[in-house]
């Protein structure tokens, strides 16, 4: 085994594969990564409605298997599992992350007004809570506006990024003038590009900071 930092990186659907990789190719590379993918996780989430025992004992069972593998810390990547993901960090001894958790710390450091782009309509109940967990915590003031790009995952999935990534960045035109402008999914990450060509505002990926918090809580 190498003597580099692994972090376990649990995936629910292919579509969020390749943007984490991206960005710890760019951000840091030194880290060594281990995928683990259960890709009927996010379509049974979406077909139960609900985050139910079932799939909390998967998530559960998925982030004990990063862990065996001599992993540092363990990094979840989709966006509709935030309990589970809770309860499975209070009972493993490594860091494990909440994909948007260092994504939503960033924005409110850049002020009140956020706004976020979602393509994934089952987890916006969750990550609306969780940002609003976060506001209480650094930012009491702040206030999130969604905007719910329709069509846009399932054109994804279906192999056609290039309608994804409009779809997203018809949210960010939509949102207009905010302090910081979120990509909510690891998924959402790859229309960045096209959304930063709108906007002045600082546009943030959950990938991106995800990797920037674990490498300064590891020390790499």
């Amino acid at each position: 085994m190498s003597d580099r930092i692994r972090i376990a990186l649990v995936h629910a659907t292919p579509v969020a594969v390749d943007p984490i990789a991206q960005s710890f190719r760019h951000i840091w590379p030194e880290a060594d990564t281990i995928g683990v993918l259960d890709d009927g996780l996010a379509l049974d989430r979406a077909a139960a409605g609900e985050l139910t025992e079932a799939l909390s004992r998967r998530i559960a069972a998925l982030a004990r298997y990063g862990l065996s593998t001599g992993a540092s810390a363990i990094l979840f990547t989709c966006s509709a599992f935030g309990p589970a993901i809770e309860e499975a960090a209070r009972i493993l001894p490594v860091p494990v992350l909440k994909p948007n958790a260092a994504m939503f710390e960033e924005a409110l450091g850049y002020g009140e007004n956020i706004g976020m782009v979602a393509t994934f309509g089952p987890a916006v109940a969750m990550m609306e809570q969780e940002f609003a967990e976060e506001a209480k915590r650094l930012r009491p003031s702040a206030r999130l506006t969604l905007y719910l790009a329709s069509g846009a995952i399932e054109a994804l999935r279906a192999g056609d990024a290039e309608t994804h990534n409009q779809r997203v960045s018809e949210g960010v035109a939509e949102l207009g003038e905010r302090d910081a402008i979120l990509l909510a999914h690891f998924s959402t990450s790859r229309a960045g590009a096209a959304c930063r060509a709108l906007t002045s505002r600082p546009v943030l990926s959950s990938p991106d900071a995800a990797v920037r918090k674990l490498r300064r809580l590891l020390g790499g």
